[in-house]
């Protein structure tokens, strides 16, 4: 694909002072030529994208160290190869195990619990908004419910720390719960 000079010029000198659009022209232009150099340099799919976008990403980081009076497509390929290199050394650096397939697919057999991205943000979510609907009680209720459920006390220590006996904390607990269920329920 021919590229007009004048107008990749423009669109360089868009990218080093950040314009979005100019990136995603550079990106689109030249991922094809910085794929496939890495494609017969690896003869691997999967690692060739993989340094191509390491590759954008390191040469849009560093765009405004770029000298017009290179080629562009040039300074990619020769940042690609660096990249490649890297990758090759930290490779050779590491220790490496070999596993069957049968081990790999087992592997994939066992149940991650960890909570996924969008769990943590549903959480995270509901704690906000919990948290928000704590704040609607009042101060003595927030507080008993902070000690028990957010610090994690003991109905003695609350008393101790409230200087209060031990049947007011329940007290106290059980009533700023059901306010706090209410509130709940009206939002």
């Amino acid at each position: 694909m021919e590229i007009d000079s004048k107008n990749l010029e423009i669109q360089i000198s868009k990218a080093k002072s950040g314009n979005q659009a100019a990136f995603r022209f550079l990106l689109d232009t030249f991922w094809a030529a910085v794929y496939n150099f890495q494609l017969k340099r690896t003869k691997n799919e999967n690692e060739s994208e993989d340094i191509t976008i390491q590759t954008f990403s390191k040469a849009f980081d560093k765009i405004a160290t770029f000298d017009e009076k290179y080629v562009f497509k040039t300074w990619l390929i020769t940042i690609s190869k660096n990249v490649h290199i890297d990758n090759l050394r930290k490779q050779n650096s590491s220790l490496s195990v070999k596993i069957t397939k049968e081990q790999d697919e087992r592997v994939h057999l066992i149940a991650d619990e960890n909570p996924t991205p969008e769990d943590t943000i549903i959480g995270e979510q509901n704690l906000a908004k919990l948290l928000r609907d704590i704040k609607q009680l009042k101060p003595k209720y927030q507080e008993v419910i902070q000690l028990r459920y957010f610090q994690e006390l003991s109905y003695k220590e609350i008393s101790e720390q409230l200087q209060e006996p031990i049947s007011n904390v329940k007290v106290k607990l059980l009533r700023a719960k059901k306010l706090l269920a209410e509130i709940i329920k009206k939002s």
